[in-house]
Protein backbone atom coordinates (compact mmCIF):
# COMPACT_ATOMS: atom_id res chain seq x y z
CA UNK A 1 0.00 0.00 0.00
CA UNK A 2 2.78 2.47 0.88
CA UNK A 3 4.59 1.78 -2.43
CA UNK A 4 1.15 2.33 -4.37
CA UNK A 5 1.13 5.97 -2.77
CA UNK A 6 5.07 6.82 -4.16
CA UNK A 7 4.46 5.37 -7.55
CA UNK A 8 3.16 8.90 -9.06
CA UNK A 9 5.76 10.77 -7.77
CA UNK A 10 8.84 8.81 -8.44
CA UNK A 11 7.13 8.81 -12.40
CA UNK A 12 7.43 12.25 -12.29
CA UNK A 13 11.05 12.40 -10.26
CA UNK A 14 11.94 10.14 -13.17
CA UNK A 15 10.73 12.04 -15.70
CA UNK A 16 12.65 14.94 -14.15
CA UNK A 17 15.93 13.09 -14.29
CA UNK A 18 15.66 11.88 -17.75
CA UNK A 19 14.32 15.03 -19.20
CA UNK A 20 16.66 15.76 -21.95
CA UNK A 21 17.34 11.60 -22.77
CA UNK A 22 12.93 11.57 -22.92
CA UNK A 23 12.62 15.21 -25.14
CA UNK A 24 15.59 13.43 -27.63
CA UNK A 25 14.41 9.95 -27.86
CA UNK A 26 10.99 9.28 -26.25
CA UNK A 27 8.83 11.85 -26.78
CA UNK A 28 6.41 11.93 -29.68
CA UNK A 29 6.62 15.32 -30.86
CA UNK A 30 10.22 15.76 -31.37
CA UNK A 31 9.52 16.55 -34.86
CA UNK A 32 7.48 19.37 -33.83
CA UNK A 33 9.26 21.69 -31.68
CA UNK A 34 6.78 24.27 -32.17
CA UNK A 35 4.37 22.48 -29.61
CA UNK A 36 6.76 22.90 -26.81
CA UNK A 37 5.71 19.54 -25.76
CA UNK A 38 9.29 18.75 -23.90
CA UNK A 39 8.36 15.34 -23.28
CA UNK A 40 4.92 16.30 -21.53
CA UNK A 41 3.54 13.70 -23.49
CA UNK A 42 5.14 10.96 -23.19
CA UNK A 43 4.62 11.99 -19.17
CA UNK A 44 0.63 11.87 -19.83
CA UNK A 45 1.02 8.12 -21.84
CA UNK A 46 2.65 7.03 -18.34
CA UNK A 47 0.45 8.18 -16.35
CA UNK A 48 -2.46 7.54 -18.31
CA UNK A 49 -1.22 3.46 -18.24
CA UNK A 50 -0.40 3.80 -14.85
CA UNK A 51 -3.94 4.37 -13.90
CA UNK A 52 -5.10 1.75 -16.53
CA UNK A 53 -3.05 -0.79 -14.45
CA UNK A 54 -4.03 0.34 -11.24
CA UNK A 55 -7.58 0.32 -12.05
CA UNK A 56 -7.27 -3.13 -13.62
CA UNK A 57 -5.73 -4.14 -10.48
CA UNK A 58 -8.27 -3.00 -8.42
CA UNK A 59 -10.96 -4.45 -10.35
CA UNK A 60 -8.47 -8.15 -9.84
CA UNK A 61 -8.68 -7.11 -5.94
CA UNK A 62 -12.15 -7.15 -5.77
CA UNK A 63 -13.31 -10.22 -7.53
CA UNK A 64 -10.50 -11.86 -5.57
CA UNK A 65 -12.14 -11.01 -2.28
CA UNK A 66 -15.74 -11.17 -3.91
CA UNK A 67 -14.58 -14.94 -4.82
CA UNK A 68 -12.90 -15.49 -0.95
CA UNK A 69 -16.12 -14.53 0.04
CA UNK A 70 -18.32 -16.61 -1.79
CA UNK A 71 -16.13 -19.25 -1.47
CA UNK A 72 -15.25 -19.35 2.11
CA UNK A 73 -15.59 -22.68 3.76
CA UNK A 74 -16.16 -21.76 7.00
CA UNK A 75 -19.81 -20.82 6.86
CA UNK A 76 -22.17 -23.51 7.96
CA UNK A 77 -25.62 -23.53 6.60
CA UNK A 78 -28.37 -25.73 7.71
CA UNK A 79 -31.78 -26.71 5.80
CA UNK A 80 -32.65 -28.99 8.28
CA UNK A 81 -36.60 -28.25 8.92
CA UNK A 82 -37.45 -25.86 11.52
CA UNK A 83 -40.83 -26.75 13.58
CA UNK A 84 -43.34 -24.32 12.83
CA UNK A 85 -45.16 -23.06 16.03
CA UNK A 86 -48.84 -21.71 14.94
CA UNK A 87 -50.42 -19.94 17.53
CA UNK A 88 -54.19 -19.66 17.30
CA UNK A 89 -56.29 -16.94 19.84
CA UNK A 90 -59.75 -17.56 20.73
CA UNK A 91 -61.27 -14.55 19.91
CA UNK A 92 -60.19 -12.04 17.37
CA UNK A 93 -59.31 -8.92 17.95
CA UNK A 94 -60.20 -5.65 16.04
CA UNK A 95 -59.60 -2.03 16.93
CA UNK A 96 -60.93 0.73 15.04
CA UNK A 97 -59.27 3.94 14.40
CA UNK A 98 -60.51 6.65 12.00
CA UNK A 99 -58.02 6.87 9.63
CA UNK A 100 -58.93 10.44 8.67
CA UNK A 101 -59.74 12.37 11.58
CA UNK A 102 -57.22 14.80 12.87
CA UNK A 103 -54.92 13.93 15.88
CA UNK A 104 -54.36 16.66 18.31
CA UNK A 105 -51.31 16.53 19.55
CA UNK A 106 -51.59 19.56 21.48
CA UNK A 107 -54.10 17.90 23.95
CA UNK A 108 -51.52 14.86 24.63
CA UNK A 109 -48.98 17.63 25.98
CA UNK A 110 -51.19 19.96 27.65
CA UNK A 111 -53.55 18.60 30.11
CA UNK A 112 -54.56 19.79 34.01
CA UNK A 113 -52.12 18.84 36.40
CA UNK A 114 -51.92 15.13 37.40
CA UNK A 115 -52.79 14.59 41.60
Amino acid sequence: MLVKVWVIPLLYLDFEIRREYIVANLCENKNRPQMHCDGKCYLAKRIAALDEQEKRQAEKTYMSRLIDQVMDQRAFFSFAQQPVVVELLRRAVFSLTPCFTPRVAVDDIFHPPLV
